[in-house]
């Protein structure tokens, strides 16, 4: 598959996520849930991608993904401005020596 389709494709799952399902989600969870971060974990991982690729970008939006859940708080600080590094900026989980 090529590069272009891939990320068509996963961006318009991205836009169906949030058209369709967040919107669903947040129905059913009650007013009290919303994003813990800004941007949200979907608007992350289509920045992700458009900057980083498919698999990088997964990646990190995965990552982001796994810092947004009840104990967040507790374990990561609780949510608030997390934006996508820029290329060239230390990337979590990325030693600082190696190249991104």
């Amino acid at each position: 598959m090529k590069r272009g389709m891939r990320h068509g494709i996963a961006a318009g799952l991205l836009r169906v996520y949030k058209a369709a399902l967040s919107p669903a989600l947040h129905a059913l969870a009650g007013t009290s849930s919303g994003c813990r971060f800004q941007p949200s974990c979907s608007e992350y991982a289509a920045i992700a991608v458009s900057e980083y690729g498919l698999l990088r970008g997964g990646a990190m939006a995965a990552g982001r993904l796994l810092r947004c859940h009840p104990l967040s708080g507790l374990l990561h600080g609780g949510g608030g401005f997390d934006p996508v590094p820029a290329r060239g900026e230390a990337t979590p989980g990325v030693p600082s020596g190696q190249v991104h």
